[in-house]
């Protein structure tokens, strides 16, 4: 019995449920599988997949899937890198609802689970086990078995003619109008790559694979320079309230808008969220505009500052001027997409930068939300431990948030050494202005 027919068999999956009813603890599920009669390889097997069940049925299932009885095949790094449902839902809406797709580096099949039904999706992967996964996957997502092609992505792409008609053994048609890709980001010994171009296929070649197919899209790392995407491409940054998840890429038939830029912020159901004034949060720029910011990025490193942070420039740069009397923190999506100084004027013509290259937004009034956190500015000082403590001092301040942005310290030992008493709690802002480090104290509204 190979490893996916012990994991699907109905023996170990009713054992997997009712142990989640009974909530027994691993010492409970090692005895209960040894008296079972399973080998130690197999009870490690299985108690490794357990670990992910209430993971996977979280990520594609949503609140429902801690109440759901379904499987899916997976490995701990395929579950890592696969869509989750609510990028998903909102990504199935790009597609037409007829013609076939290579899901290319298909992986668990994440990016087809939530495909419009009437496409016919083929799974193309080098690694039989992410194909068997696949299949599996497949027919619980989608109710309807898939085929997979065991191959290149590349070759795979090469092969594909809109002129051409190759019937597969179950009757599938092979020759795909569309695709979709993510390209592996995977070190040697597993973990993620941080070196984003270090992609498998690259980018060049995802371009290349992109001459093959009527349209496409790649999922790419959100923070992947964008100096290499042509300007007949449509560039989507997705994400939620706090992070900012993918950077889509759309080709051909797909990209709609090309020679644009979208930021759009999804709810856990993938619905675009509503703003209180019942506009979307979707934020809309041009590729040109971002890649000049992208490439302004290597000018700002200062310490302590992530890549991500780095840069609020563009062609239509946010001037610098002094703190005023709001603080506004773009969402990452803004961040990530280099859209939040548009978004920033066009709510508040005196919006400003306090430092070059420092993602916070000043003005004399809150900027929308959620486009931005907004902070009512109470005070400010130079970054030194007694004049910190008496600006603490002066408002009664005794619970403290750290925010740090350009200044490099750890917050947790920062707090103790300031000892701040009060009955009061407040943001603290460690951050620059006009380069300079500055401690600026607010509430958030």
């Amino acid at each position: 019995m190979t490893l996916w027919e012990l994991l699907t068999s109905a023996n170990v999956q009713n054992f997997i449920q009712a142990s989640i009813k009974k909530k027994m603890d691993a010492l409970q599920i090692s005895t209960a599988l040894n008296k079972a009669g399973y080998s130690n390889e197999d009870r490690a097997a299985i108690m490794d997949y357990m670990a992910l069940v209430p993971k996977f049925r979280e990520k594609f299932f949503g609140e429902t899937g801690k109440k759901s009885d379904k499987f899916l095949l997976c490995d701990r790094l395929a579950l890592e890198q696969s869509t989750a449902q609510d990028i998903g839902r909102w990504k199935s809406n790009l597609w037409p609802t007829e013609g076939v797709v290579h899901d290319l580096c298909c992986g668990m099949g994440g990016d087809s689970f939530f495909m419009p039904a009437g496409l016919t999706i083929v799974g193309v992967d080098l690694d039989e086990n992410r194909q068997d996964m696949y299949r599996y996957n497949s027919t619980v997502m989608r109710g309807k078995n898939s085929e997979t092609i065991l191959g290149d992505v590349r070759e795979v792409a090469r092969n594909n003619s809109s002129d051409a008609d190759s019937t597969g053994a179950s009757g599938i048609r092979r020759i795909a109008d569309y695709f979709t890709i993510d390209p592996a980001r995977r070190a040697v010994d597993g973990e993620n790559q941080r070196d984003l171009r270090n992609l498998t296929p690259t980018f060049q070649e995802v371009l290349e694979i992109s001459r093959h197919y009527r349209g496409g899209m790649a999922k790419l790392p959100p923070g992947y320079p964008t100096d290499e995407i042509p300007q007949d491409a449509e560039l989507v940054y997705l994400g939620s309230h706090s992070d900012c998840r993918e950077l889509l890429v759309l080709f051909g038939a797909l990209a709609c808008n090309p020679g644009k830029v979208r930021a759009i912020m999804v709810d856990k159901e993938g619905n675009v969220v509503k703003a209180a004034d019942s506009s979307t949060a979707e934020w809309f720029g041009t590729l040109e505009e971002i890649q000049a910011a992208s490439n302004k990025d290597a000018e700002h490193d200062l310490p302590g500052s992530e890549r991500s942070f780095r840069n609020a420039t563009s062609e239509s740069d946010l001037p610098v001027g002094d703190v005023a009397e709001f603080i506004a923190e773009p969402t990452a999506l803004l961040i990530r997409s280099h859209l939040f100084g548009n978004v920033a004027q066009a709510a508040a013509p005196d919006a400003h930068l306090i430092s070059e290259g420092i993602a916070y937004v000043s003005c004399a009034t809150p900027l929308p939300s959620p486009a931005f956190a907004n902070f009512q500015v109470l005070d400010k000082c130079e970054i030194a431990t007694s004049a910190v403590r008496d600006m603490l001092k002066r408002h009664g301040i005794g619970k403290l948030t750290l925010k740090l942005r350009g200044v490099k310290v750890d917050p947790d030992e920062e707090i103790k050494r300031l000892k701040p008493k009060g009955k009061q709690s407040a943001i603290l802002f460690y951050t620059r202005h006009k380069g300079e480090k500055i401690a600026i104290l607010a509430s958030r509204l």
